[in-house]
């Protein structure tokens, strides 16, 4: 009896210490960035190295600025064809936020704003509504939309290199923080990727993409001289299907 015992729990303790090695090792897989592996590294911006990062500022130059930011108490100017702006709090603005895997940004939205298509290649975004009614969406690798009006109070997800967007559908100016978990997220806005590349992508592959006369393309190509790179209807709570439909004709205005 006391062999089974023993048997029962040798097996147990095998089982329990495999599935903590295997939690351990797989643990940064989760991570957007590298781990951090000093306390400190605040971002030397102005060195040559070249790196996945930055080189930390030798200790004695550190001071408490480092780690403090106001950027973000400033509104960002709304005055572009989308209505968007944004305060930016990635590691270039806050050099204390090298290797700690976070940036803080804030977004102004002008009603009837709207953050275009787009995708963070390096990072998981979480999205806090201060104030207004924002429409967010994204759109899996399956062709999925998930969407919902956000109001104050309210966060959202949105899963690392998909498609996603927002727009203000309230009556007055809209403002939100957007959370990365990597230091440099990254943004790939689709229209200008598309339509205001350097080089351009010839005429004839978008056409065939969009299944339209290649003039169509030139159309729209023309209208982003002056952009720079800044289903059911009851999904949507307030905001209508036709609404939805609107966002994409608002991006090639």
């Amino acid at each position: 009896m006391a062999a089974n015992c023993n048997i029962k729990t040798t097996s147990s303790f095998f089982l329990v210490l495999c599935l903590t090695v295997i939690l351990f090792f797989s643990l940064p897989c989760f991570s957007a960035d590298p781990d951090p592996l000093q306390d400190i590294c605040v971002a030397d911006l102005n060195s040559t190295i070249i790196m996945n990062g930055f080189p930390c500022k030798p200790a004695s130059q550190v001071t408490s600025d480092d780690f403090f930011y106001s950027g973000l108490m400033n509104e960002a100017s709304t005055d572009n064809p989308y209505g968007f702006g944004r305060r930016p709090g990635d590691v270039t603005y806050f050099p204390g936020l090298n290797t700690q895997g976070l940036t803080v940004s804030g977004v102004d939205l002008a009603p009837g704003g709207i953050i275009p298509l787009h995708v963070h290649p390096r990072a998981s975004e979480s999205n806090y509504i201060i104030h207004g009614e924002v429409l967010f969406g994204f759109i899996t690798t399956t062709d999925v939309l998930y969407a919902k009006v956000m109001k104050p109070g309210e966060v959202s997800i949105i899963p690392r290199g998909l498609v996603h967007f927002a727009v203000n559908v309230g009556p007055k100016k809209a403002f939100l923080l957007a959370i990365f978990n990597s230091q440099r997220p990254g943004t790939a806005n689709i229209p200008t990727n598309l339509f205001a590349s350097n080089p351009t992508i010839p005429n004839d592959i978008l056409a065939k993409n969009f299944r339209v006369d290649e003039k169509i393309i030139a159309i729209i190509k023309s209208k982003f001289g002056n952009v720079t790179n800044v289903q059911d209807s009851k999904n949507f709570g307030e905001c209508s299907l036709d609404g939805s439909l609107a966002i994409l004709g608002k991006m090639f205005e």
